[in-house]
């Protein structure tokens, strides 16, 4: 698979294919839950965990830096800074310094920021970014929800300083495959690596919506609107309809799916429990054929290239 920049724990281990996402710690997810989840990664190879500053008000970031402790130079640990308050150099000191004391680190592997912030000037966020980089507090920085335009505007000015955007953190799935057009081209010809979150479309390409299931679709109305088309319950139901003609869980299928891009380092995975939580595990020892990607990838519609010249599409 084509490696992009690579990211490794303090001991030299490479990133794991798969990221774990912390957001249910301590949340949908009590200690017990959150600790054998936990467990289970660390038993299928995976040393790569994301969690926020923003999460269930912190105690994603306790729950998580109570499992690390005896593994952490093993592990590489991501968190994300500004999803409030922006992304000014005394927001961002603040919610680090909340952070890496949740987590119990001195040093935190990457840190996000969250999301753009039109308010603050770059050039204040990087050299914020780079002092934290310089002190040994964080090794490399990532960009979370950002458009390919706000990347390169950015990696321009993380330039200046003298350090650099080294990890994207954008949406995709089979039913979210914006960031094909213009965030993976981009990542690949930069060198940044990908971890892509939602490869299961927050639950839909599991099924569990076909059936009468509920959770963040049901109940959020901006998971609702995120996920609310109709061709995306008919994309989901094609996915069903293959994993069950291959004997295969379909949130397995559509792990394994964003995984296989070229552009991807490591699709971000979560759950609320372990049983929630394996058949995306499975994902890593699926290796899809040419043939069985091009089926699950004519399930929905390719985006039109940047310049929208279909003639131009590679297909």
């Amino acid at each position: 698979m084509f490696q992009l920049r690579d990211l490794h724990a303090i001991t030299g281990t490479n990133l794991s294919p798969l990221c774990f996402g912390c957001m249910q710690f301590g949340g949908a997810s009590d200690a017990v839950a959150s600790q054998a989840m936990f467990e289970a990664c660390l038993g299928h190879g995976i040393n790569f965990f994301d969690t926020a500053h923003t999460y269930n008000g912190g105690q994603s970031e306790r729950f998580l830096g109570k499992f690390v402790k005896h593994d952490r130079e093993n592990l590489i640990i991501a968190t994300k800074a500004g999803y409030t308050g922006g992304s000014s150099g005394d927001n961002i000191f603040k919610q680090f310094d909340e952070s890496r004391v949740r987590l119990d680190l001195d040093t935190i592997d990457i840190l996000y920021l969250h999301r753009w912030d039109a308010e603050t000037s770059l050039l204040e966020t990087f050299e914020t970014l780079s002092r934290l980089q310089e002190s040994g507090k964080i090794r490399y920085i990532g960009v979370s929800n950002f458009a390919a335009w706000q990347v390169m505007k950015a990696q321009g000015v993380a330039n200046l300083v003298g350090t650099r955007i080294d990890v994207i953190q954008p949406m995709y799935s089979l039913i979210k495959r914006q960031a094909e057009v213009e965030i993976f081209p981009m990542a690949i010809d930069e060198g940044i690596a990908v971890a892509p979150y939602s490869p299961l479309g927050s639950g839909l390409l599991t099924g569990k919506y076909l059936s009468g299931g509920t959770g963040r679709l049901s109940t959020d109305k901006r998971y609702a609107a995120r996920y609310g088309q109709d061709w995306m319950a008919e994309t989901a139901q094609g996915l069903s309809d293959i994993a069950t003609e291959m004997g295969i869980d379909a949130a397995t299928l559509a792990v394994a799916w964003a995984a296989r891009h070229i552009a991807v380092t490591a699709p971000i995975i979560s759950a609320r429990s372990v049983a929630q939580l394996q058949p995306s595990l499975e994902a890593l020892d699926l290796k899809l054929t040419d043939e069985a990607y091009d089926r699950i990838e004519a399930l929905s519609v390719r985006p039109a290239p940047a310049t929208d010249r279909l003639e131009e599409a590679v297909f």
